[in-house]
């Protein structure tokens, strides 16, 4: 699973990683050579305050993700997406297709939340809290330098012979990437069904879940191919987010930033080379070791400027800052800055429009709240049985028969029963005596409706019904009743 040997060395840059030094390198991709064939990244093992701190949350966050199906409030999962149930489940709450509307919300809340941080703070969320970022430079990264070393030993790695310890290596390496990449999709089958459904798959005999096995094979290849084969590429070439980044960037944008007026003319630091010498050469505080680019997971050099491939990782700062320690310069040649702060010297700023864009995320998110605390309790559906007309029932009264469908949104379970507004009929629930809809459930049972005909006003007579629990009017539904004409 390795690819050809062409990234600079902690030594200096090998002519094949500067391949894409060209003078059109924004019509390039870093990790594509010319002819369109794939560089392989062998990204060297950062080290730097930025990474211990990125460290640390990620820690964090992929804890909070293989714990969050586990976590219940009030009975429901923190989080549940089922599908093929529709039923999702957010911080204990327990939405229906019927919230649909507030789905909707949440979504565009959502989005509108990417673009003002987008707009203020660049690609922050695809270097610090992106799941595909975390596991692969926390987790599967780190994994391949414990076993095949750093990055310079991986690339002699890839080009010594097969030999028994090579095989050994790269076996391992791969056996434990599957691994991982099971785990991980059983904990997003989790967030499916919920992981009392999980743990009663994991127990019951793997016949009677073929289907469901191979679906969860499936999806361990799918991350295995991305965490051991695309990797970089799917920010690259799949995620649509640094695409589209562009219409949301400008130059007051928050982004890891290479100081041009500052580091540039590039030159080699030489051993007890005067500062002032160096000034009066016109040359900067770079000196051109690559360590930005030797440590960037992407393959990409930050001092061509901002780029697509870009992720915010840090990576290059803490390289760099290492750098100008050495030859006793002060860090922050590359550092978070926006351009307008480079070239000009500006502090960030509220711009016009991260204001607007607040405004809209302000409103979404005041609506959203308002739908959730404004949600019925309770909602029911009437619906008429297929295939059935009205029936003749007894004292001469005409009955519908009706499927109905009771959403109990609250936590504990509830005694629902169904009264007529008016008194020329009555509602009769099949089956058992009490209507019992347990909480955060969905129910269903049959109800004959019984009119007397002179209550009738056409062959479709509009109803209303009264929907009770407790005791209490939750809601009111409106159906037809289909007599005989008139």
């Amino acid at each position: 699973m390795s690819g050809p040997v062409d990234q600079p060395g902690p030594a200096g840059p090998q002519t094949a990683a500067r391949e894409v030094d060209w003078q059109d390198f924004r019509e390039h991709l870093a990790t594509a050579h010319k002819d369109g064939r794939r560089r392989w990244v062998h990204a060297k093992q950062p080290a730097g305050k930025w990474y211990r701190w990125r460290t640390w949350m990620s820690w964090a966050l992929i804890g909070g993700m293989f714990a969050g199906p586990f976590i219940r409030i009030n009975g429901n999962p923190l989080l549940m997406f089922n599908i093929v149930e529709r039923r999702f489940a957010i911080l204990g709450h327990i939405f229906w297709p019927e919230d649909g509307i507030i789905f909707a919300v949440a979504m565009l809340t959502f989005f509108a939340g990417i673009m003002i941080f987008t707009t203020a703070f660049g690609r922050l969320w695809c270097g610090w809290t992106c799941p595909q970022t975390i596991m692969m430079e926390m987790v599967f990264r780190k994994l391949e330098y414990l076993i095949e070393g750093d990055a310079h030993q991986q690339r002699a790695l890839d080009a010594a012979p097969w030999t028994a310890a090579k095989t050994a290596k790269k076996l391992l390496k791969h056996a434990v990437f599957f691994g991982l990449s099971f785990l991980i999709g059983n904990t997003l089958l989790s967030y499916i069904i919920g992981s009392d459904d999980l743990r009663h798959i994991i127990a019951d005999d793997p016949k009677n879940h073929l289907v469901g096995l191979g679906a969860m094979v499936l999806f361990t290849l799918v991350f295995y191919a991305i965490f051991a084969r695309f990797r970089e590429q799917a920010c690259t070439f799949i995620c649509p987010y640094g695409r589209f980044q562009s219409a949301l960037l400008d130059e007051n944008t928050m982004v890891v930033a290479y100081d041009h007026k500052r580091g540039e003319q590039r030159a080699p630091w030489k051993r007890d080379q005067r500062l002032e010498l160096r000034r009066a050469e016109a040359k900067g505080d770079c000196v051109d070791c690559h360590q930005c680019v030797a440590v960037c997971p992407t393959g990409i050099d930050i001092r061509d400027g901002i780029q697509m491939e870009c992720v915010n990782c840090t990576a290059c700062i803490d390289a760099c800052d290492a750098v100008m320690e050495k030859v006793g310069r002060p860090g922050g040649l590359i550092r978070y800055a926006s351009s307008d702060g480079i070239d000009h010297g500006h502090p960030l700023r509220f711009t016009h429009r991260m204001k607007l864009y607040a405004v809209i995320l302000t409103g979404l998110i005041a609506l959203f709240v308002f739908l959730v605390l404004t949600r019925a309790d309770v909602q029911a559906i009437f619906l008429r049985a297929p295939g059935t007309l009205f029936q003749q029932a007894g004292e001469g009264r005409i009955s519908n028969l009706y499927t109905v469908k009771v959403i109990n949104k609250t936590h504990r379970d509830l005694s629902v029963q169904f009264h007529l507004d008016r008194d020329e009929g009555k509602v009769v629930v099949l089956g058992a005596k009490d209507f019992i809809v347990p909480g955060d459930q969905l129910a269903e049972t049959s109800v004959l409706v019984e009119l007397d005909p002179k209550h009738l006003t056409s062959s479709t007579t509009p109803l209303a019904i009264g929907v009770y629990a407790d005791g209490k009017r939750i809601e009111t539904v409106e159906t037809a009743f289909i007599g005989p004409r008139k």
